[in-house]
């Protein structure tokens, strides 16, 4: 199976985090090694990333993924404490 990843930000101010880069193969293996070079968390779940790519580059998040995102940014923030 061809490897997928999605990057993603969630910038102050706005209701939602914003798809920053998507690729698959060699483009999300680019985006996975830029992610760990600069100390990003990573999470793999197929689940998620299959309905993230239905969103564009530079779009919101869609709603349905809100909650599954929620988990992930609070995991990391008490990570980071």
């Amino acid at each position: 199976m061809e490897k997928k990843a999605i990057a993603l930000k969630y910038p102050e101010g706005f209701t939602a985090p914003v798809v920053t880069a998507k690729g698959n193969g060699p483009a999300a293996e680019r985006i996975i090694e830029l992610a760990k070079e600069n100390e990003i968390y990573i999470k793999e779940d197929t689940e998620l990333i299959n309905l993230l790519s239905f969103c564009q580059e530079g779009e919101l998040v869609m709603e349905e993924a809100w909650e599954a995102l929620a988990v992930i940014f609070a995991f990391i923030l008490k990570e980071g404490d």
